[in-house]
Parts: structure tokens; C-alpha cells; sequence
């Protein structure tokens, strides 16, 4: 018998999603977002870029921009109201002490007992290569859930330390562990794909609307087997 992934904690207030670009969330977990903003639940984004480098026909200084708004049009559309970008630079992000002080600066300032963040190993399912911004991005993530809570570490930050990780989530993950229902929010995480437009309209041909469905369906879909049949959005739970 199929391994059953466990439902995701739910004592929790406040959440922090942190990925390296616009679109990494809304093409792993918004439809999880969703369904948590709902209840009531705080969730706040953090972009470590602005996606300047994603688009071949736009030059960078027009393309950050138009990526911010589309990100935060998107964060919109799943009840997040609060998205910061760093300004490390899109495709070179670099893992390290400066990205760990900039993570838990923002683990410090929001406080969150769930840190949510995208795959950070070297390929997606054992299949493709990841790209070298999610690996540093994903790792940094995790340590710097350690790094915010000990007041030692970055104490030039002058924010008071921060222990209350409880959890950290990593998305797009091959070792799943736990899952959301995606049904509630899945509509609305298909308007956060979509807000991302541009980008989209690079990527493919096919109708912008559909490709967001036909995309989210699959990813949510193949989950189903391991969650009681029900469409989930699926993290491996890093418990702390």
C-alpha cells in the first residue's frame, strides 16, 4: 500500500513563504495558501529576487518591474497582503552567510512558526536539474530558521531573536511527508498562476488560463493517491 502523507500542522498563526522568484510559489503551494488564508491565518512572502533575468525579450531593468507587480497581483489573489523583495540578483543568487542574514532578518521581523519554502536539492524528482537559485534559496531557508532564533548569530541585524520556527515546508519536493487540500483554494491559486501573465505568455502557446489549470491540476492531482484521493498540495516538514 501507497505511504499516506499526513495532513500539515494546523496550530500555527503565522506563516513565512520564502523562494528565490515571482511564480515559484504561485507554481508550487498557492492553492495551500489559499485554503490557510481563509482561516484566518497570516501569511507573508518573501522574493530574494524580481525575476529580472526570467524573460529573453524584456531587458532586465523593464522586466523587474512588471514582475513585481504580477507577483504581488498574484500574492493578492490568495489573501497575502504583505510581499518584501531582496535585491540579490536573479540566476547568481549566491547561498551563504549574506542570504542566511537576509532570510533570518525576515524570519526576526515576521515572527512565523511555519517557514515555507521550494526544493532545494540538486534535481526535481531525480529527473531535471534544479536551477542554482531554488538550491541556494531552499538551503539557506532552512538554515536560516536555526541562525534567527540564536541571538548570537547576526546580532548586527538589531532584531530580537527569534526561536518560534516550528516547522519548515518545502515545496516541489520528490520526499514528500505531508499535505494541504487543495481543493478550497485551488480556483484561486489558478488566478495567482495566471496574474503572472507575461511571464506565462513567454512559456507557451496554449491558452494562459488553460496552461495554469491543465499545470495545477496535474501537480495536485498526483498527489490525490497518497491523500485520501483528494487534490493536495504536497511538503516534506522539516520539524524543529
Amino acid at each position: 500500500m501507497t505511504q499516506q502523507l499526513e495532513p500539515m500542522p494546523t496550530d500555527w498563526r503565522r506563516a513565512l513563504a520564502v523562494v528565490a522568484h515571482p511564480d515559484d510559489l504561485e507554481y508550487g503551494c498557492a492553492a495551500a495558501v489559499a485554503g490557510w488564508t481563509d482561516e484566518g491565518r497570516e501569511v507573508a512572502y518573501l522574493l530574494v529576487n524580481r525575476g529580472e533575468a526570467g524573460i529573453d525579450t524584456i531587458a532586465p531593468s523593464a522586466c523587474a518591474p512588471l514582475r513585481e507587480r504580477e507577483q504581488r497581483a498574484s500574492a493578492e489573489a490568495v489573501g497575502v497582503s504583505s510581499v518584501e523583495f531582496l535585491d540579490h540578483r536573479d540566476g547568481v543568487i549566491e547561498y551563504g552567510t549574506a542570504l542566511r542574514r537576509d532570510i533570518a532578518a525576515a524570519v526576526r521581523r515576521h515572527r512565523p512558526e511555519l517557514l515555507i519554502t521550494l526544493n532545494h536539492r540538486d534535481t526535481w524528482g531525480a529527473v531535471a536539474w534544479n536551477t542554482p537559485d531554488h538550491r541556494a534559496v531552499g538551503r539557506a531557508t532552512l538554515d536560516a530558521a536555526g541562525d534567527a532564533g540564536n541571538r548570537w548569530i547576526f546580532p548586527e541585524l538589531g532584531l530580537e531573536p527569534w526561536d518560534g520556527v516550528r516547522w519548515v515546508a518545502v515545496a516541489g519536493t520528490d520526499r514528500p511527508t505531508h499535505a494541504v487540500d487543495a481543493t478550497p483554494g485551488f480556483e484561486r491559486s489558478v488566478r495567482s498562476l495566471l496574474a503572472h501573465r507575461t511571464y506565462i505568455e513567454v512559456l507557451t502557446d496554449e491558452d494562459p488560463e488553460a496552461y495554469c489549470r491543465t499545470f495545477l491540476a496535474g501537480t495536485t492531482g498526483a498527489a490525490a493517491e497518497r491523500f485520501g484521493g483528494r487534490p493536495a498540495v504536497a511538503f516534506e516538514v522539516f520539524p524543529r
